[in-house]
């Protein structure tokens, strides 16, 4: 009997070495950052846009993920979105939408993001250094977001003056509509990823303005946000016609502050 209670014994200390193995090399694996960025219909730059973006996290310290949603794509973005989550299984994950949707595309990359920070980002961009100073910032303490701002007095915002001149109409909008304290909410953003889960669970709007309800949810609710400069130039041309892009963004403002004093 003694016997066999030392046996028992020690199989209960290696079932819990094995536990503790799996434990550690599970933490070892997760991902520190997430970059979530959708996709629609970018066959022709997709590949080489990510191999670039992990050839410059690979000199990083970081553990990272990058979560490609692609929504609605009518060409190969999704195939080779899933073509590179195959190649790279521990750097790239693939998830889609069906419908092109640029906000329900983030909502659903945001929450299925595994770091304890979540970067939001293009595939046209890319922007590491961007990355490397709003980590910084998150692992002083005492901020939660960091959002680039291309209307800062120090950022450099190369785009034409049409498009310069439509962000700042959105900001006027946000501050008059929403009291929005901020600059920007479309620009480059990245967050801790347990601080701001439950308000992207609540927002409830999609397409472009869903980035303005998840900031103005998170100022309201009382996440340090901070705006930092960032360089930005448009590597093709827009998709969105300005002239069409204005009323919706305007109807969809008015719909997001309805949204908010219905339901806070």
């Amino acid at each position: 009997m003694h016997g066999r209670r030392i046996i028992n014994g020690e199989k209960r200390w290696w079932i819990y070495l094995i536990y503790l193995y799996m434990e550690m090399n599970l933490s070892e694996n997760k991902p520190y950052i997430s970059i979530v960025i959708p996709v629609y219909n970018e066959e022709a730059i997709l590949r080489q846009s990510v191999l670039n973006l992990i050839n410059s996290l690979d000199k990083t310290t970081y553990l990272y993920e990058i979560i490609m949603v692609e929504n609605g794509s009518r060409d190969n973005t999704l195939s080779l979105a899933r073509g590179l989550e195959s190649e790279y299984p521990q750097k790239v994950r693939c998830l889609s939408v069906t419908e092109p949707n640029y906000g329900a595309a983030l909502k659903i990359g945001i929450l299925n993001a595994r770091g304890t920070v979540v970067i939001n980002d293009e595939i046209d961009i890319g922007d590491v250094d961007f990355y490397k100073r709003a980590m910084e910032i998150l692992e002083r303490g005492g901020v939660e977001m960091v959002v680039g701002s291309k209307l800062l007095s120090d950022s450099q915002d190369l785009r034409p003056w049409a498009r310069r001149f439509a962000s700042k109409v959105i900001k006027f909008l946000l501050k008059l509509f929403l009291g929005f304290k901020g600059t920007e909410t479309h620009g480059l953003k990245a967050w801790k990823r347990e601080k701001l889960e439950n308000i992207v669970k609540k927002c409830v709007t999609d397409q472009d303005v869903f980035v303005s309800e998840m900031i103005v949810r998170a100022e309201r609710g009382g996440i340090k946000i901070v705006e930092i400069p960032i360089k930005i130039e448009e590597k093709r041309t827009a998709r969105i016609r300005l002239i069409k892009r204005v009323p919706s963004v305007l109807k969809n403002i008015l719909k997001l502050a309805i949204i908010l004093k219905l339901k806070p």
